[in-house]
């Protein structure tokens, strides 16, 4: 046989969610609410006018114009994709060669060196501090000494939940002639956004999805915002037809809702907020238990656990479902309800783990 699997991806394994039915889904940083009912309306409406015979808009131009209504920017700098992770791995594997290096921050999401290695791209990985938090001048420092060609990393942070002030990112952006792909997936909840100042940069592209604030995990949606040139570029070298027609649909009429979407935001940081209060207050009764909870600048709280592992699967029984991460454990906000579920089962299996840890002393 002539053809030999590619020794980079001979030894990858596919991504593995959390599968099952759990009552409480709070691993994947999705929103726990629903479209509106107005929403579905247009969308139930609309779903009779498609032409199902036909390929979809190739540059999604009422799609791209919603997006840019909602965000006050240009839809000339905005690329529609099947989610960001289309779009993260078109631009490792186009942008790219093996020539190049990409630099990406440890403790960061980690499909970002997935793709990389899927294109034999080589990649770098930049400490943190030990709090989580970035620390620019060394980065930069690295980006010099290692010749990095790109810097890949998410605003606020996933997972640690920690955001970089707008004013930090500016520097990245401004003191190195790396490319600085931003994914500001998660921004809809802080207020530290770089997409009113693409434009303005040679070497900046940023990232936004319709999965978290927005609740369209469903329909696979993201876009890429660059100045011209690299949006011409981008959509020179993606699939022609890469949005489909349901997805177009859909995204246009909620991002066309733009009091809907931004009162949606509003809930879940409230949500949030309500969820961080309960873990801290969970931190500060069992704090060998919970040695840390990290500052939210998300839908998610991130948190330091002693026995995370059997926390986790705790939960499990419990028919609830959060992120385990090692030493570390994520959990989306879920409705205020659902939060105090969670609370309600976490203190008992604190407890339990508390009152274990002081009988084998």
């Amino acid at each position: 046989m002539n053809y030999t699997i590619p020794q980079r991806i001979e030894q990858m394994t596919p991504y593995e969610p959390i599968t099952g039915e759990y009552e409480l889904r709070l691993d994947a940083n999705e929103s726990y609410r629903s479209l509106s009912e107005d929403q579905l309306s247009r969308i139930v409406e609309g779903l009779r006018t498609l032409s199902y015979n036909r390929y979809p808009d190739p540059y999604a131009v009422k799609l791209c114009r919603a997006f840019g209504d909602l965000y006050g920017i240009d839809p000339k700098f905005v690329t529609a994709g099947n989610g960001s992770d289309e779009l993260i791995a078109l631009l490792c594997g186009t942008f790219f060669t093996d020539r190049d290096t990409v630099a990406v921050f440890s403790q960061d999401f980690s499909m970002y060196r997935v793709y990389c290695e899927t294109y034999g791209v080589a990649c770098k990985v930049i400490p943190k501090r030990e709090d989580l938090t970035i620390d620019v001048d060394a980065a930069l420092e690295f980006i010099q000494r290692e010749k990095i060609t790109a810097l890949i990393f998410s605003n606020p942070c996933n997972p640690t939940s920690i955001g970089l002030k707008a004013e930090e990112v500016r520097r990245l952006v401004s003191q190195t002639d790396a490319l600085v792909i931003l994914d500001e997936a998660y921004m809809d909840f802080w207020d530290q956004s770089l997409l009113s100042e693409v434009e303005r940069y040679e070497n900046l592209i940023i990232l936004k999805t319709c999965s978290k604030a927005i609740g369209l995990a469903g329909i696979r949606l993201g876009f890429l915002i660059a100045n011209e040139k690299i949006t011409k570029l981008v959509r020179a070298v993606k699939s022609p037809y890469n949005v489909n027609l349901m997805t177009q649909l859909y995204g246009e009429a909620v991002l066309s809702d733009r009091e809907g979407v931004r009162s949606a935001a509003k809930e879940l940081i409230q949500s949030k907020w309500d969820l961080e209060e309960k873990i801290r207050s969970l931190a500060r009764e069992f704090p060998e238990e919970i040695p840390m909870v990290y500052p939210s600048d998300t839908n998610f709280v991130f948190l330091r656990a002693k026995h995370g592992k059997e926390i986790f699967e705790s939960l499990l029984t419990e028919s609830i479902a959060i992120r385990y991460m090692g030493d570390y454990l994520r959990i989306s906000t879920g409705s205020k309800e659902e939060n105090q579920r969670l609370y309600q089962a976490l203190s008992k299996i604190l407890s339990q783990l508390s009152q274990k840890g002081g009988e084998q002393k």
